[in-house]
């Protein structure tokens, strides 16, 4: 049988559709990317914010159609959407022939059996039942970068967020089990370990009695062939001395911290269910950067939360041109069924959070851009990703026509301070060839916008 998945959301998630995919695998089945070709078609959802929601919901009904107009005998939904509308679902999409919740997803073999005998089921179990799940995963981010998931769950409860009664409490990964998945994953060619969890710089708290992120980085540095290690989700209010000195000691581990605050004022921040206030935001970024200078930066933030007063959105503007983070992302506040925050007084109207949202952007923008010209002259190391194709440059992308024919090849590629898909890249200049997955030495030549230009050194 054919089996294809459409992995929707976070990273996260597409970590479970990489275990899914192994355990399908391990059972004989042929994995396709053919929606025509399909028997069974698995869509792994994201229901976060309303937008992901919808997503979510289009593309069940677009596989859906593949019944009528392609080889489909079954489709089956996984992940948050799954376990939070689960009789929405069944009732709403009678398309669906089985729902796996987000502790489910070890039973997908079973679920892939069932719909082929012709069998509906629904398998969902509360989030803190998940078990472990014992898999080769099959690498879909190409091959050189890999995902690794230290922990599921989240205590914060933030007032904003459905993710705790989805996903359950915080839950870490036994190292041990981390350090065999990755040895794997880095056997199997990836260079890069991405750590993401709904919060990284918990880890090993609720198994080891405090913080063990530091001696996790630690044990990965030892891996010989991983070039990288890139932390994502760390809460600012739980970073550390000593995760901060390891971040500056070990090589591998990227200067490069990814740190969601998202907003700066006290009175929203409290609101929101936050733990920190804008003095300790500005105190430990300005310690990270006092103690690594080249450290780059990433943030999110949230517009139009209820009740934020023109005032509240000044001061945000104020306290992101005074912080000038190297990446940012903002969203606009989205109110979600069954959350504090949905049943809060003053809810801002879509096009107050929209114009917000698009200031701060704005803002940023120019920041990112001077970021970004301030590299010229930097000697960097940069993994390539991948080579340009000459035919689809135009006068007006990044380099000429002219001067790629006098350079030979254009390749594109990512530096320690860029993240896959949410960050900017580098455009290397060779007359040699260069391999995917390959590091090489960049000196940046130019900048444009948010992207840099570089030739090999």
């Amino acid at each position: 049988m054919n089996i294809l998945f459409v992995s929707l959301g976070c990273d996260k998630n597409l970590v479970d559709s990489e275990v899914m995919l192994g355990l399908i695998r391990e059972k004989g089945y042929r994995i396709t990317n053919d929606e025509q070709e399909a028997d069974i078609i698995v869509v792994n959802t994201c229901c976060f914010i309303n937008d992901a929601k919808e997503e979510s919901i289009n593309t069940i009904l677009e596989m859906a159609e593949y019944k009528k107009t392609g080889n489909l005998k079954g489709l089956i939904v996984t992940g948050c959407l799954a376990q939070r509308y689960k009789e929405d679902i069944q009732k709403e999409i009678t398309e669906v022939d089985a729902i796996l919740g987000t502790s489910s997803y070890d039973e997908i073999v079973g679920a892939v059996e069932a719909v082929s005998e012709g069998r509906r089921t629904v398998r969902i179990k509360k989030p803190e039942q998940a078990s472990l799940v014992k898999t080769s995963r099959i690498n879909t981010t190409g091959g050189f970068f890999s995902y690794l998931k230290i922990a599921e769950g989240c205590d914060k409860r933030c007032t904003y967020c459905i993710i705790p009664e989805i996903r359950g409490n915080y839950r870490s990964i036994p190292m041990e089990r981390l350090l065999e998945e990755a040895n794997e994953l880095v056997q199997n060619g990836v260079k890069e370990l991405i750590l993401v969890a709904q919060e990284t710089t918990l880890y090993g708290k609720d198994i080891y009695g405090g913080k063990s992120l530091p001696g996790l980085l630690k044990k990965l540095c030892e891996i010989d062939g991983l070039e990288w290690i890139r932390i994502l989700y760390c809460y600012p209010e739980e970073i550390t001395d000593e995760l901060i000195e390891v971040i500056k000691t070990e090589e591998k581990v990227c200067n490069y911290l990814d740190m969601p605050i998202q907003h700066a004022a006290d009175n929203i921040l409290k609101r929101m269910g936050r733990r920190t206030n804008q003095e300790e935001l500005i105190y430990i970024i300005g310690k990270l950067r006092e103690n690594i200078p080249d450290i780059a930066l990433r943030t999110t933030l949230i517009t139009g939360f209820p009740g934020e007063t023109a005032e509240e959105h000044d001061e945000l503007k104020e306290f992101v041109k005074k912080m000038a983070f190297d990446r940012l992302g903002v969203f606009t506040y989205s109110k979600e069924e069954d959350t504090p925050a949905a049943k809060m007084k003053n809810q801002i109207h879509k096009h107050i959070k929209k114009r917000r949202q698009a200031e701060i952007m704005e803002l940023q923008q120019n920041i990112a851009f001077e970021h970004a010209k301030n590299k010229i002259g930097r000697k960097l190391k940069v993994m390539i990703a991948g080579k340009l194709p000459d035919d689809t440059m135009t006068d007006q992308d990044i380099l000429s026509k002219d001067r790629i024919l006098s350079l030979g090849h254009v390749y594109v590629g990512r530096t320690y301070m860029d993240a896959p898909s949410v960050d900017g890249y580098i455009f290397v200049q060779s007359r040699g060839e260069l391999m995917s997955g390959e590091f090489v030495d960049v000196l940046v030549t130019d900048a444009k916008e948010y992207d840099l230009i570089g030739e090999l050194v």
